[in-house]
């Protein structure tokens, strides 16, 4: 899915990487607890969130994420969104809950995926 589709389909906001939304994801993790996206297995994947400190950047950057969705209308800090640009990362911004923005994205083609073993 590209991400500009995911911009369409959760009415969001682009704050960072406007010039990125060509970029393909093939898979999503919707999570608040770094730890556990770190056991997600990463491939040009979407990080939905609702945490907003630089530690989210940090891990989408580990995990080679290309786009972070803040969910809830939670707005990153300034640093953040200069992290974000420095590593290419598109940060959308949208108003719908976690639950919402992944089932919208689960229902329109983008799944999930395995974790660690």
């Amino acid at each position: 899915m590209k991400i500009s589709t995911m911009r369409d389909l959760l009415g969001a906001e682009v704050l960072t990487c406007e010039e990125n939304l060509d970029n393909q994801v093939f898979s999503a993790c919707g999570c608040d607890l770094m730890s556990d996206v770190l056991a997600f297995v990463k491939d040009q994947a979407v990080l939905l969130t609702g945490l907003v400190n630089p530690q989210v950047i940090r891990t989408a950057e580990m995990m080679d994420m290309v786009c972070i969705v803040f969910v809830r209308s939670k707005m990153p800090s300034p640093e953040m969104i200069e992290m974000a640009k420095e590593s290419g990362i598109v940060i959308l911004l949208s108003n719908k809950r976690m639950y919402e923005a992944c089932g919208i994205l689960y229902s329109n083609g983008l799944i999930g995926n395995k974790v660690k073993s």
